[in-house]
């Protein structure tokens, strides 16, 4: 103990000393280590281990390319009305109504009733034996005249030159028929005692206005209607619309369609 008292600073410094000794002893080896590690830590990063890559769900991908492939149906008409809003209108009820829902599109044809060229066998006239007329009426239902009946013979127009009477069958005295052919069409027809020569030269319409609640009975071409505030005037009829001329000049064409209706017989 007394030596260790007398010389312990000395007995201090060989500790450091051995201490210093193994620190350098393990230098190198700590070196080392730290290289290893440097080198491994890069070896990671510039090569990488790469898994193999599995089999990958693609159905949320096909999907989104099927939705691509299908153009997409954007409607900004009718009911939408986003670029191009529809024009309103107070009907005579106070109803607010778009106006391509007023006007000729509320107009029912409810009915249509041909207006016939009747050509038919009244009498025949006898003169002599070599002299025999055969009388024809003639109606003219879209003239609105009454029948008016002349006589004539084969190869004679009728007295309002309506048409040429061509041949007779039968016994010449008493016909079975009249063979005649009309002027303006050179339409050849049989006019018999009990059955006429019928051909519709016009129509006559009825129509029926539903938001003003009003009928029009008979109208002809020519006539004018007046509803929604404007005239509008027919300018053609057939067995199967009805067209219509607005102020403006747009042409109407009115469908005839009583079973949408249901207003064949509207009270006048």
């Amino acid at each position: 103990m007394d030596f260790i008292k007398k010389h312990y600073e000395k007995v201090l410094l060989g500790v450091v000393l051995v201490g210093l000794a193994a620190a350098v002893a393990f230098l190198p080896f700590e070196i080392s280590s730290e290289k290893q590690k440097l080198t491994d830590l890069a070896n990671g990063i510039l090569n990488p281990k790469i898994k193999p890559l599995t089999n990958l769900d693609m159905t949320v991908a096909d999907g989104a390319l099927k939705l691509m492939a299908t153009p997409a149906v954007i409607d900004f008409g009718p009911p939408n009305r986003l670029f191009n809003p529809m024009a309103w209108q107070k009907a005579p009820d106070s109803r607010i109504i778009p106006v391509d829902k007023l006007g000729p599109n509320r107009l029912a044809v409810t009915n249509i009733i041909p207006l016939w060229l009747k050509l038919s066998f009244e009498s025949v006239s006898v003169i002599d034996p070599t002299t025999i007329k055969y009388q024809i009426g003639v109606l003219k239902e879209v003239t609105g005249k009454p029948k008016r009946a002349s006589f004539c013979k084969i190869g004679e127009d009728t007295s309002d030159k309506t048409c040429t009477l061509i041949d007779v069958k039968g016994k010449p005295e008493d016909p079975t028929a009249l063979i005649v052919k009309l002027k303006d069409t050179g339409e050849e027809g049989t006019i018999t005692k009990d059955k006429p020569f019928m051909r519709a030269d016009g129509y006559t319409a009825d129509l029926y206005y539903d938001l003003e609640k009003r009928p029009w009975l008979n109208r002809r071409v020519g006539n004018t209607l007046t509803f929604n505030g404007e005239d509008y005037k027919i300018v053609a009829i057939n067995q199967n619309e009805v067209i219509l001329q607005a102020p403006n000049g747009k042409k109407w064409p009115i469908k005839y369609s009583p079973e949408s209706h249901a207003l064949n017989n509207p009270a006048p």
